[in-house]
């Protein structure tokens, strides 16, 4: 069986995201969506908020499991046996800091490959962070993030406005 990991914050999980999900669901038997439990990183949204929102962007993906994690990458994919980590790329200056990790990673745990996907042009520009920032400005952020996630947005700003 093949199994792979795709980490990441996802806070939030963006349409891109889902982009390298789904593709990477197709190359593996198994995937593991591992959100990272960061206590140094201010987030949106917490952990199990972030997961369920995975979890139900996800739902008919039958290969997918959402989890969170602490700790290091490598010791989270020898515990569920994955073999290699996702990666989505969208511009150059990811690909010098997604490479570094992989050689880190490398170090560390030798039979763990990196798999670096690239991002469908259509998604290049999306990232998490520039979807918060533009919903703290009322922008509409509909065609980046699924429904529920933009709702959750929403809500928040409100919240805390």
């Amino acid at each position: 069986m093949h199994i792979a990991v795709y980490p990441g914050s996802f806070d939030p999980i963006t349409n891109g995201h889902l982009d390298i999900i789904r593709r990477a669901a197709g190359l593996v038997d198994k995937l593991y969506i591992a959100v990272l439990v960061n206590k140094q990183k201010k987030c949106m949204f917490t952990p199990q908020e972030r997961v369920g929102f995975i979890e139900q962007a996800v739902e008919g993906i039958i290969n997918v499991e959402v989890v969170s994690y602490d700790g290091l990458l490598v010791e989270f994919c020898k515990k569920v046996n994955a073999k290699a980590i996702i990666k989505g790329l969208r511009v150059i200056t990811d690909y010098e800091s997604e490479a570094q990790m992989a050689l880190i990673n490398k170090k560390i745990e030798p039979d763990i490959e990196t798999v670096l996907l690239v991002a469908t042009e259509n998604y290049s520009f999306i990232s998490s962070s520039i979807i918060k920032e533009l919903a703290s400005y009322g922008s509409d952020i509909s065609e980046m993030v699924p429904t529920h996630v933009q709702e959750a947005i929403v809500k928040k700003w409100r919240e805390e406005s």
